[in-house]
């Protein structure tokens, strides 16, 4: 059998967790809001549409905002209501 080598270093107290302050999605819903645009079409590349609508969903209720969000075809649609 094998030795499992390893260190120790000792110290004063665990970090702690650092937290994202804002979703990486809340500037999507920023720059629509200033926008003069009704209802647009969103992608973001890596990312499926089912999966934004409910993040975009989170900060729509989080900031008490009056946007609708809806999937058609795959396709995820930002509207002011």
């Amino acid at each position: 059998m094998s030795e499992v080598k390893f260190n120790f270093k000792p110290i004063k107290r665990k970090p702690s967790r650092k937290y994202r302050k804002e979703s990486k999605y809340a500037p999507i819903l920023d720059r629509f809001i200033e926008g003069t645009d009704n209802l647009v079409k969103v992608t973001v590349e890596g990312r499926d549409a089912n999966y934004l609508r409910t993040q975009l969903k989170k900060r729509i209720e989080a900031k008490g905002l009056s946007l609708k969000t809806s999937v058609v075809n795959g396709v995820l649609y930002l509207e002011k209501t």
